[in-house]
Protein backbone atom coordinates (compact mmCIF):
# COMPACT_ATOMS: atom_id res chain seq x y z
CA UNK A 1 0.00 0.00 0.00
CA UNK A 2 1.53 3.10 -1.10
CA UNK A 3 0.83 6.44 0.98
CA UNK A 4 1.10 9.70 0.35
CA UNK A 5 3.61 11.97 2.42
CA UNK A 6 3.79 15.31 3.11
CA UNK A 7 7.07 17.57 1.95
CA UNK A 8 9.12 17.44 4.83
CA UNK A 9 8.47 13.71 5.64
CA UNK A 10 9.51 12.79 2.05
CA UNK A 11 12.90 14.97 2.33
CA UNK A 12 13.73 13.28 5.79
CA UNK A 13 13.15 9.93 4.53
CA UNK A 14 14.91 10.44 1.03
CA UNK A 15 17.69 11.96 2.41
CA UNK A 16 18.01 9.19 4.87
CA UNK A 17 17.43 6.38 1.80
CA UNK A 18 20.33 7.93 -0.46
CA UNK A 19 22.42 7.98 2.16
CA UNK A 20 22.20 4.43 2.92
CA UNK A 21 21.60 3.41 -1.09
CA UNK A 22 25.13 5.85 -1.41
CA UNK A 23 26.67 4.07 1.39
CA UNK A 24 25.66 0.23 0.30
CA UNK A 25 26.62 1.34 -3.71
CA UNK A 26 30.35 2.90 -2.18
CA UNK A 27 31.52 -0.35 -0.67
CA UNK A 28 31.08 -2.30 -3.80
CA UNK A 29 32.84 -0.14 -5.16
CA UNK A 30 36.77 -1.93 -5.58
CA UNK A 31 34.80 -5.20 -6.16
CA UNK A 32 33.03 -4.31 -8.86
CA UNK A 33 34.95 -1.35 -10.47
CA UNK A 34 32.03 0.79 -10.49
CA UNK A 35 31.95 4.32 -9.24
CA UNK A 36 29.45 6.09 -6.98
CA UNK A 37 28.78 10.00 -7.16
CA UNK A 38 26.39 12.18 -4.82
CA UNK A 39 25.93 15.18 -7.19
CA UNK A 40 23.84 17.92 -5.08
CA UNK A 41 21.00 14.51 -3.32
CA UNK A 42 21.12 12.12 -6.40
CA UNK A 43 23.35 9.32 -6.80
CA UNK A 44 25.31 8.72 -10.27
CA UNK A 45 26.55 4.95 -10.73
CA UNK A 46 28.87 4.43 -12.95
CA UNK A 47 29.49 0.61 -14.19
CA UNK A 48 33.33 -0.19 -16.10
CA UNK A 49 32.71 -2.89 -17.23
CA UNK A 50 30.11 -2.92 -19.57
CA UNK A 51 30.10 0.36 -19.16
CA UNK A 52 26.96 1.83 -17.87
CA UNK A 53 25.12 4.69 -15.68
CA UNK A 54 22.47 4.20 -13.16
CA UNK A 55 20.96 7.56 -11.46
CA UNK A 56 18.63 8.08 -8.51
CA UNK A 57 17.12 10.69 -7.54
CA UNK A 58 14.97 11.76 -5.72
CA UNK A 59 11.59 13.76 -7.03
CA UNK A 60 9.70 16.27 -4.65
CA UNK A 61 7.11 17.28 -6.33
CA UNK A 62 5.91 13.51 -6.79
CA UNK A 63 7.39 12.49 -3.68
CA UNK A 64 8.79 9.20 -5.17
CA UNK A 65 12.62 7.72 -5.59
CA UNK A 66 13.34 7.82 -9.45
CA UNK A 67 15.66 5.60 -10.42
CA UNK A 68 17.43 5.09 -14.53
CA UNK A 69 18.89 2.13 -15.04
CA UNK A 70 19.23 -0.10 -18.40
CA UNK A 71 17.39 2.32 -20.34
CA UNK A 72 14.41 2.06 -17.63
CA UNK A 73 12.90 4.11 -15.37
CA UNK A 74 11.35 3.06 -12.42
CA UNK A 75 9.79 5.35 -9.90
CA UNK A 76 9.24 4.41 -6.40
CA UNK A 77 6.82 5.23 -3.79
CA UNK A 78 7.32 5.46 0.11
CA UNK A 79 5.34 2.31 1.74
CA UNK A 80 4.73 3.27 5.28
CA UNK A 81 4.33 -0.78 5.69
CA UNK A 82 7.90 -1.62 4.40
CA UNK A 83 9.27 1.20 6.03
CA UNK A 84 11.16 1.71 2.41
CA UNK A 85 10.30 3.32 -1.34
CA UNK A 86 9.01 0.90 -2.94
CA UNK A 87 8.15 -0.28 -6.75
CA UNK A 88 5.70 -1.52 -7.48
CA UNK A 89 6.09 -3.74 -10.92
CA UNK A 90 4.81 -6.55 -12.68
CA UNK A 91 7.43 -8.93 -10.56
CA UNK A 92 5.65 -7.65 -7.27
CA UNK A 93 6.93 -4.73 -4.84
CA UNK A 94 10.41 -4.21 -4.41
CA UNK A 95 12.15 -2.04 -2.08
CA UNK A 96 14.61 0.37 -3.25
CA UNK A 97 17.29 -1.87 -1.98
CA UNK A 98 15.87 -4.95 -3.81
CA UNK A 99 15.17 -3.39 -7.10
CA UNK A 100 19.06 -2.28 -7.24
CA UNK A 101 20.33 -5.33 -6.39
CA UNK A 102 18.68 -6.84 -8.82
CA UNK A 103 19.56 -4.22 -11.71
CA UNK A 104 23.26 -4.41 -10.23
CA UNK A 105 23.48 -7.79 -10.86
CA UNK A 106 21.95 -7.62 -14.33
CA UNK A 107 24.23 -4.98 -15.72
CA UNK A 108 27.16 -6.90 -14.05
CA UNK A 109 26.10 -10.03 -15.51
CA UNK A 110 27.04 -11.61 -12.37
CA UNK A 111 25.97 -15.52 -11.56
CA UNK A 112 25.40 -14.26 -8.10
CA UNK A 113 23.33 -11.30 -6.69
CA UNK A 114 24.75 -8.78 -6.29
CA UNK A 115 23.62 -7.47 -2.18
CA UNK A 116 23.26 -3.60 -2.20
Amino acid sequence: MVERIDEKTFQEKAEGTIREIENALSRLEDEYDLEVDNEGGALKVLFEEPPGTFVITPNGSARQIWVSALATSFKLDWSEEKGAFVFAGEQGPETLRELLSRLVTRQLGSPTPVPV
